[in-house]
């Protein structure tokens, strides 16, 4: 179920090249795209946690997979008309966002006491975040291989996450409701709302700014790959992920050492990406550019286990699905980042715009850092 959703998100992001070729969309419009599904996702997330609070999570959960699956067949209409992709965009990001905030709490704790009893500290919290991540990385993967050797790609490269999500529905639909229910009288000071402010919401939006400049930008920027830039695209859209995948391991023992260890690990990380990113979009170079795709990736996985950790720890069960909606609603609002890029590069040029990231991850990691020894 959340593998369907970071699925459709990234199954499109492999396609920009074909539809830019193909529907003679600009790299504006191409990129803006990106950015719809994000005005989608943020009042699915909004709606869908409280709805997954007081409803449940099995409902929510389920409404908001079979709406991401009617997004896929919208946007498979866009081979015939650019118009589709824009319905299709906004309500893929609709159910994401509401299959993240539900998806996310139920997902925890199915994955904890009393249904998984010797389950490890925080590996409940992680959990999620891998399973979006998994589908990142394989989604843009599998429809930019079918893109570039399949017939009608616009079409076939969505027929996997039809299959994807269909069968996760059924096999969820089985499951158990883990919530729901009226919120406490005290319910508005039930959680630590101070401790989300000071030590998630700063960090929140490199979330998502690192991975999406990693697989929309820099594969735009590189030179030499003419041919195969859709392949080029779909291996950027899965390092990035599975870069975020291989740090777990890693991001469990920083997390054991202090509870911001993770975080300063993931700012730093990203910091160093931006700065690879630079020097790959002054030469173009395509190998350069993976190499920085891979480490924005490994910043993100860092940043997304810290983050799901700290909301959880910060949020009580009857709050759990409201308090890591506003988590991932902080953290899309980096999926704006190559929007703006596209806008300013014009002006600034790509390779300070990637620079100037480096900066304000590196102040980010300082403002956390004097944070931690508060």
């Amino acid at each position: 179920m959340m593998t369907a959703s970071g699925w459709s998100a990234n199954q499109f992001s492999s396609l920009l090249g074909v539809y830019r070729s193909g529907l003679g969309l600009s790299e504006s419009a191409a990129t803006g795209l990106v950015a719809v599904y994000v005005l989608g996702l943020i009042p699915g997330l909004l709606a869908g946690g409280p709805l997954a609070d007081r409803l449940g999570r099995r409902p929510v959960a389920l409404t908001a997979l079979a709406v991401n699956l009617v997004a896929t067949a919208v946007l498979m209409a866009g081979t015939a008309s650019a118009w589709w992709l824009l319905p299709g965009r906004l309500l893929t990001g609709i159910g994401a966002g509401a299959l993240l905030a539900a998806g996310s709490a139920w997902v925890k704790e199915l994955s904890g006491p009393p249904f998984v009893p010797d389950a490890a500290p925080g590996a409940a919290a992680r959990r999620p975040g891998l399973f979006v991540s998994a589908g990142f990385a394989s989604g843009g993967l599998v429809s930019a291989l079918i893109a570039q050797w399949a017939p009608h790609p616009t079409v076939l490269a969505y027929v996997p996450h039809l299959l994807l999500a269909g069968g996760a529905w059924a096999a969820a639909y089985g499951a158990p409701e883990t919530g729901g229910g009226p919120a406490p009288a005290a319910s508005p000071a039930g959680w630590d709302r101070a401790r989300f402010r000071r030590a998630v919401l700063p960090l929140a939006p490199w979330v998502f700014a690192a991975p999406t400049v990693g697989f929309v930008t820099l594969p735009a920027l590189v030179h030499g790959v003419a041919g195969w830039r859709t392949v080029y695209a779909g291996i950027a859209t899965a390092v990035v992920p599975g870069a975020g995948l291989l740090v777990q391991p890693p991001a469990r023992r920083l997390t054991a050492r202090g509870r911001r260890a993770a975080a300063r690990a993931g700012l730093a990380v990203v910091a160093a990406g931006f700065a690879l990113a630079a020097a790959a979009a002054c030469g173009g170079r395509p190998v350069l550019a993976l190499g920085a795709a891979a480490v924005l990736g490994a910043g993100y996985g860092l940043l997304l286990s810290y983050g799901l950790t700290e909301t959880a720890a910060a949020a009580p069960p009857e709050r759990l699905a409201r308090v890591t909606a506003l988590f991932w609603t902080a953290a899309y609002t980096g999926m704006a980042a190559p929007y703006a890029v596209t806008l300013l590069q014009g002006t600034f040029g790509a390779a300070r715009l990637m620079g100037a990231g480096a900066v304000l991850a590196a102040v980010t990691w300082a403002g956390v850092a004097a944070g931690s020894r508060r």
